[in-house]
């Protein structure tokens, strides 16, 4: 069994966004306007690169509910919508979503208007079968699962028909916001893998086989500003590692063409890269820094500081974290289907997403949604949807639907 921590320290590729943010001199340089009002994307292109700065204020949006699927509270009787655990969802055709139960080991599906529509899959090792439900994607016309423990990617029809499987390294075991599908085309997702030999990396793959595209991940370089270490410490008979979870963190997500979208979360920045060395794009916005709070702070600590109330005289290395000097800017990427990027925003307000076209033109803002620890939000068209914990810990699935805010910027 593997089991990985967050962030992965598995590769030896150099990290280029770093590099690509020293580029200087330009030339080609072109400025637009999307949106009116002082939004600005500006493109200078030097040594083969483009760096994309966007400054200003976007056009507002905002996120229409669409369903909110789950139980107000618990029955005798369960229903479809009283779910164990929620891992992952996908957004399916015909207004459909497709929720994936890793408690009862089945997927359930939906309508947009909170229908229970069927139930498929159970636990086991046969046709159809689960062990560990992870994720779910669409490629062309088929959902596939992934069973990392059993490494297996299953392949059903849209009615929940078993149509075959997919082999994949067995035994892979963590938090499914990492360990899954990264869906990037209508027909085009990336899987989580791991050999021993390469480490850690994202292979593609389609409704026939494998793309051929492989991603390695980035490591995290031990230098980056605004960097906290985390702390590893032992007991007898114990190990565990504590990351400041309020701390920057480097988020990745790889692309159609082996392409891989990366950030350094303390600087607004996005890289787009391919190969070890070849910078397609820089995407740069400009916004105000934020101190950190001594809220935010404690919270960011709070898994530690439990750790050492519980194992008392542990041995911990360093003894305590490093408080950088101002908050992160950015706490995730994802690269929708339709090749948009969305960014989600670190802001004392609250946290918004800004989304930029498959150039890096920044074309609007939106308030984030809640969605619960360990899982992701799934993008696909004008609809969101997420995963959301209530006050009892019971999940629930919010469908979203993303509108232009009338008259407003």
């Amino acid at each position: 069994m593997v089991v990985f921590p967050y962030p992965l320290r598995v590769s030896s590729i150099k990290v280029p966004f770093l590099l690509a943010a020293t580029l200087a001199a330009a030339c080609d340089q072109g400025t637009s306007t999307a949106g009116g009002g002082d939004l600005a994307t500006t493109f200078d292109t030097v040594g083969g690169g483009v760096r994309v700065a966007n400054t200003g204020t976007p056009p507002r949006w905002h996120l229409t509910p669409v369903v909110s699927i789950g139980p107000k509270s618990l029955t005798e009787q369960q229903t479809p919508d009283e779910f164990g655990r929620v891992s992952a969802v996908a957004i399916g055709p015909d207004e459909t979503i497709f929720v994936a139960d890793a408690i009862n080991h089945e997927v359930r599906v939906f309508g947009f208007d909170g229908a229970h529509m069927r139930t498929f899959g159970r636990e086991g090792e046969g046709p159809g079968e689960f062990r560990s439900l992870y994720s779910l994607a669409w490629v062309g016309d088929r959902l596939v699962t992934f069973d990392p423990v059993q490494g297996r990617i299953g392949e059903f029809s849209a009615d929940g028909e078993w149509l075959g499987q997919r082999r994949t390294t067995g035994g892979l075991t963590g938090s499914a916001a990492n360990i899954r599908f990264y869906p990037v085309g209508e027909n085009e997702v990336f899987r989580f893998a791991f050999d021993p030999d390469a480490g850690a990396q994202w292979i593609g793959l389609d409704n026939s086989g494998a793309t051929g595209d492989t991603v390695p991940f980035l490591p995290v370089p031990d230098d980056l500003p605004g960097q906290v270490e985390p702390i590893l410490c032992t007991w007898e008979g114990r190990f565990g590692v504590y990351p400041n979870t309020t701390a920057a963190k480097l988020v990745q997500h790889p692309t159609s063409g082996g392409v891989m979208y990366s950030a350094w979360g303390y600087f607004y920045r996005i890289a787009v890269t391919q190969g070890e060395s070849d910078t397609l794009r820089v995407i740069e916005r400009t916004l105000p820094t934020e101190p950190i709070s001594d809220e935010e702070w404690d919270a960011g600590s709070a898994e530690f500081d439990e750790a050492m109330e519980r194992w008392p005289g542990g041995s911990c290395n360093p003894r305590s974290y490093t408080r950088p000097p101002r908050k992160s800017f950015i706490n995730e990427i994802f690269v929708s289907p339709d090749g948009n990027l969305w960014v989600e925003v670190i802001r004392t307000a609250g946290n918004r997403w800004e989304f930029f076209d498959p150039e890096g033109r920044l074309l609007g803002s939106v308030p984030s949604v809640p969605y619960k620890e360990r899982t992701v939000p799934v993008f696909r068209g004008n609809h969101l949807a997420t995963i959301r914990q209530d006050d009892l810990d019971l999940d629930h699935v919010d469908v979203w639907r993303l509108e232009r805010q009338p008259g407003r910027r």
